[in-house]
This record gives structure tokens, sequence and C-alpha cells, in this order.
């Protein structure tokens, strides 16, 4: 590979890891009213990671301060769950291949959430296992 073509490849690299942390933003501001302060990707093979850190919401900082960690863990793992759907879109869109694995991490010191997704075809699945997607 030529050095011009190699420094395209990385350029279009950046360019998916910019869309799925803007992305990622954008739905998090979207749907919590507030958006993170800072984000960042990792795509290498068939695997994508996205940390994202700040935007506790008004009331999550109300309940940490009122010693109610635990539920604003269970409340982000909740609405991430209900938000998958969506998350796996933008990670669809970008990378272009479909996403067959989702998890999802927070914590509160400091504040992180971190969205990890699998992408197909891997050889971590085998095809049989894969449950059947609506077209």
């Amino acid at each position: 590979m030529s050095k011009a073509n190699s420094g395209e490849t990385r350029a279009r690299h950046g360019d998916v890891l910019t869309a799925i942390s803007d992305g990622m933003v954008a739905l998090l501001k979207e749907f919590y009213g507030r958006g993170p302060t800072r984000a960042k990707s990792y795509y290498e093979d068939d695997l994508v990671v996205c940390v994202l850190r700040g935007g506790f919401s008004r009331v999550e900082q109300t309940l940490l301060d009122g010693g109610r960690g635990a539920a604003v863990i269970q409340q982000r793992l909740e609405f991430q769950e209900v938000m998958r759907g969506r998350f796996d879109e933008v990670i669809e869109r970008t990378t272009g291949r479909p996403v067959i694995g989702f998890m999802s991490g927070n914590q509160q010191e400091p504040d992180m959430m971190c969205e990890v997704f699998i992408l197909g075809p891997t050889d971590l699945v085998d095809e049989r296992e894969l449950p059947i997607r609506p077209a």
C-alpha cells in the first residue's frame, strides 16, 4: 500500500470514528436532555467501543448527591437497553456492518459510560447462533 493510500485509509477510519462519537453524543443529547462532554470511539476488526464522559442529568446528580448512586447506574442500564436499536443504527450506518452484540457499562467516579458493539460477520459467533433479524 502506498503512503498516499495509507493516509487515505487512516483519514477514512478517522471519519468513521468521529461519526460514531458524534452520533452517540447526539442520541444521548436528544433523549437525555443533555449530552456527554467528551467522547472517544475505537474500531478494530469486529469491535467498536465508544467511551463517553460527563453528562449526568440534574435528576441523576441529585440522586448521586443523595447517596443513591446505585439507582443512577440501574436507570442508565435500563435506558441503554431501551436505546439499543438507536445505538445499533448509528454503528451500522457508519461502519456498514450489522451489530450482532451490545454491552454497556457505567461508572460514577469519574463519570464514564462505555458502549461496546460486536459487528458481524465475525469468527466469534457461528451464523446459526445469530437471531433472525427482521428485514
